[in-house]
């Protein structure tokens, strides 16, 4: 390795991470759009992708120098980690940094589809206007509700955290491994069949490992509560978008809130756009300050790796 190790940006990182490196190592920020992009990727011996970027065999084969991947986020399934293993190349990545971001943007979506919600900020309502729409509006309260997690990671754990602590709900979950010693409240294990039976809101927290593919579609919601709420801020390919859209037509689900999308952006033919007490948000549940600089943090963990370090937070090999 040079003096200075030369670590290449393929999309945006938080400055005051980016400054701390740039301190310490040459830093090269590009994209695919580059001209200079190939011989950017050939010198680097440390990468630091987003979303976006796909770490295949072929783009490692473009990369000859490169000794660590990371990943500035928690999912890794944008990066072959098994063949950068295989090929020598450590894969890191930032678990903790946006858990209690997206929590928070969870429960800021269900209070939003179980309240009915009018507003007049626009323009003043006369009196009568004023006491109809109050009089009319009703919704529903957390504490008589069961809130149903699909994936009980971290973000699924904070999300049941917030259900049970602050809101006395009931929760039920489902995961493929035993999490219970993790759990600070109250929640139950269940089958899948049961948590989409006894759920008013399910909210998806899983992974998108092979499998995963359309993990909650027509069969699936068809089992849940007539006027359920879905939400899904975890990856877009395990929702059949096209299956929430008959459900909220015949009035199966009674809202849905998706922030995330398979591709990504959506098309203008998606399924749910305009569809009442649907919430489309552009993947927006990490995006706050302080977890976007998290996440660019991962930068400690790809230069400590090339100075022979051990990583704090290795992504795992599934």
């Amino acid at each position: 390795m040079s003096s200075r190790a030369v670590i290449v940006f393929t999309e945006p990182c938080d400055p005051v991470p980016l400054q701390w490196l740039r301190e310490r190592a040459e830093v090269i920020e590009t994209s695919d759009a580059d001209p200079a992009f190939a011989s950017h990727l050939a010198r680097a011996e440390g990468l630091v992708v987003r979303t976006y970027t796909k770490v295949t065999g072929a783009f490692l084969d473009r990369a000859p120098k490169l000794r660590v991947v990371g990943r500035g986020g928690v999912g890794i399934e944008n990066i072959d980690v098994a063949e950068c293993r295989r090929r020598g190349i450590e894969v890191v990545h930032t678990p903790d940094a946006n858990t209690l971001a997206v929590g928070d943007f969870v429960f800021g979506l269900i209070i939003r589809l179980i309240r009915d919600l009018p507003e007049f900020s626009q323009k003043a309502l006369g009196p009568g206007e004023f006491k109809r729409i109050r009089d009319k509006a009703r919704g529903k309260q957390l504490n008589e509700m069961t809130l149903g997690i699909l994936g009980m990671g971290r973000v699924g754990r904070r999300v049941g955290h917030i259900a049970a602590n602050g809101f006395s709900m009931r929760v039920i979950y489902n995961d493929l491994l035993d999490v219970k010693r993790l759990l600070d409240f109250s929640a139950e294990a269940v089958e899948k069949e049961r948590l989409y039976r006894e759920c008013d809101i399910l909210t998806i927290h899983v992974d998108m490992h092979k499998g995963n593919e359309n993990l909650v579609g027509e069969k699936q919601i068809a089992m849940m509560k007539k006027g359920a709420i879905l939400l899904n801020t975890s990856r877009g390919e395990v929702l059949d978008a096209g299956a929430v859209s008959g459900a909220i037509r015949s009035g199966q689900l009674s809202g849905a809130a998706v922030d995330v999308y398979w591709p990504e952006p959506p098309a203008g033919d998606f399924p749910l756009i305009g569809l009442p007490n649907v919430i489309l948000t552009p993947h927006l549940a990490s995006r706050t300050f302080t977890a976007m600089e998290n996440m660019s943090w991962v930068v400690k963990d790809v230069l400590g790796v090339l100075q022979g370090e051990k990583p704090k937070y290795p992504a795992p090999l599934r």
